[in-house]
């Protein structure tokens, strides 16, 4: 029995040496394995980090338009002496925003014009629209050519039937994005009404 010991004594130092070789194999592949999680998270962090900065963290321009427009009480002179007209417009203006944060944005002023000449304009009171939603706001404008040239060609436009005016407003304010970014943005209105004096309706209009 003496004599196998030698044998058994070989055997678990085998034993060992094959455990200790298969552990110092295995190593490497863990540190491969963890190496790779590794990257896979910071791939998908960084897939993360990008789609969040092209869509909540993008901020784009809100639109200033208006939606309807009306008119009522129109009255008008076509005579070469004196051409004149009035009439009161009731309107509808379109604060859209896409952006996943608030806009708020200060008192402005929409100006209608003949001719780059002011005849008549609103207040539109500071208030907010919210993430992404259209915010609505009813204005109602005393429209006149009180101001406008005698020299100018407002007897003939009278006479077409046709009188075109102009508007234009400004919404200067800042998008909240999560309660700690601020961007500001002041996007524009500019506006052609058309009015149909015969049939005293507005005739089209576009924005852009």
């Amino acid at each position: 029995m003496a004599e196998k010991e030698p044998s058994n004594i070989a055997q678990q130092k085998s034993d060992v040496e094959s455990t200790t070789m298969h552990s110092e194999e295995l190593r490497p592949k863990k540190s491969m394995k963890c190496l790779a999680y590794v990257a896979a998270f910071a791939v998908f962090l960084t897939v993360i980090i990008i789609l969040f900065s092209l869509t909540i963290m993008r901020v784009r321009d809100p639109k200033h338009r208006l939606s309807s427009i009306g008119v009522e009480g129109i009255t008008f002179n076509s005579s070469t002496a004196s051409p004149s007209f009035s009439m009161r417009s009731d309107a509808a203006v379109a604060v859209k925003n896409t952006n996943f944060g608030q806009f708020k944005f200060d008192n402005s002023t929409i100006k209608l014009a003949y001719k780059g000449t002011n005849v008549g304009e609103a207040i539109i009171a500071k208030a907010q629209a919210r993430a992404r939603s259209t915010k609505r706001i009813q204005v109602l404008v005393g429209v006149s050519s009180n101001n406008v040239s005698s020299n100018s060609a407002l007897a003939s436009d009278i006479n077409s039937g046709i009188l075109t005016l102009t508007s234009h407003g400004r919404l200067d304010g800042k998008v909240h994005l999560l309660k700690m970014f601020k961007t500001k943005k002041s996007p524009e209105m500019n506006c052609t009404i058309n009015i149909n004096l015969v049939d005293k309706v507005i005739q089209d209009w576009h924005c852009n």
